[in-house]
């Protein structure tokens, strides 16, 4: 059984993003420096713990709003998380940190994102330069590594057992790979369902795969693309210009973002 060794408070704040879900601590006054791999882990495990798909500390960091630390729910420190991006922007709204248009740091460098009277939050991703086909799917990088696979049956695919197959084949098992099943239903409109590695499961949504999903699937040849993605956990929209064969700019991911609750723990 998993436990807290009890030697520190923690606030805590639960946030959302379209099923996306993420401990979020404030760690602008450098508070929690003691976080380890183990108690990331335990924090994030569903039964013992808060439960999440990741954990994020929201941290000082010159010339940027703030900076995003982003753990996955085993513990260890990850790359992009784009749902998580999402929250955390929201999270940084609701401490007080207005801004028309915000710029964050993150494991992949810098991002902006921009929240819509609606409260959607727009969340700008980095350029995309290259997808690879491989045995008649595609592999790119939107922030964090993607493997896209196109099936007619998305809603009822076998997404664990299928996404732990290609996760753990030879080729990516050591690196690890975010496998995402993606079925078009117009050519705007996609369903995606995403294995994570890391979480080593199927989150309701992934914001770097709906991202890398959308990018496969353009439906204008060149220029200004708006693909509609459906997932689990609600509808994500990803705007971008396809400026050449495999080359995207001006990507941003955008949805809702919410807190759920917030509260105090020892550990």
């Amino acid at each position: 059984m998993q436990h807290f060794i009890v030697d520190m408070n923690m606030h805590f704040y639960k946030y959302q993003g379209t099923g996306n879900d993420f401990i979020i601590l404030d760690n602008r006054n450098w508070s929690y420096t003691a976080l380890t791999t183990e108690r990331v882990k335990a924090l994030c495990d569903r039964r013992f713990g808060i439960g999440a798909d990741g954990l994020m500390l929201l941290n000082p960091k010159t010339g940027f709003d703030f900076e995003m630390k982003y753990y996955n729910a085993d513990g260890r420190e990850s790359s992009m998380c784009g749902n998580g991006g999402r929250c955390l922007v929201k999270f940084a709204y609701d401490l007080g940190i207005h801004k028309a248009t915000y710029r964050f740091s993150a494991v992949d460098g810098p991002h902006e994102a921009e929240i819509e009277d609606d409260g959607t939050v727009n969340l700008k991703m980095q350029d995309v330069n290259g997808i690879r086909e491989y045995h008649g799917d595609y592999i790119l990088n939107t922030g964090s590594p993607h493997y896209v696979k196109v099936v007619s049956d998305a809603m009822d695919y076998d997404v664990f057992h299928k996404g732990m197959d290609i996760r753990y084949s030879a080729e990516f098992a050591k690196e690890g790979i975010n496998v995402n099943f993606v079925e078009q239903k117009k050519p705007d409109e996609i369903v995606v369902r995403t294995y994570e590695r890391g979480v080593e499961d199927e989150t309701l949504s992934c914001g770097t795969g709906v991202t890398a999903s959308a990018l496969v699937f353009f439906h204008n040849e060149m220029g200004y693309n708006d693909v509609t993605v459906i997932t689990k956990g609600g509808k994500l929209v990803v705007r971008y210009d396809r400026v050449g064969e495999d080359s995207f700019q001006n990507i941003w991911l955008c949805g809702p973002a919410m807190r759920v609750f917030e509260g105090d723990l020892e550990y």
